[in-house]
């Protein structure tokens, strides 16, 4: 499973489960996810790919330059 920048997943496992988060980067064999408020862009959360499911959205490179700005973008998704 390929994950790209920017886009939005649900996690299910964790202590994120059930929160939507933003992939910072991918690896190829984990996704950092970052959410702006507990995990912030310069220190996202390593996951496996396995404990993230994708959804169809994507944020724009505008939304995903400051943590307040991805706080934004979420919120206005859930």
């Amino acid at each position: 499973m390929e994950f790209c920048k920017g886009e939005l997943v649900m996690c299910i496992a964790g202590r994120e489960k059930d929160r939507l988060m933003c992939v910072a980067e991918f690896d190829g064999k984990y996704v950092y996810v970052c959410d702006g408020k507990e995990r912030l862009l310069n220190n996202p959360k390593r996951k496996n790919p396995k404990h993230v499911i994708k959804t169809d959205k994507k944020l724009s490179d505008s939304m995903f330059l400051t943590d307040r700005a991805l706080r934004k973008a979420l919120s206005k998704e859930v």
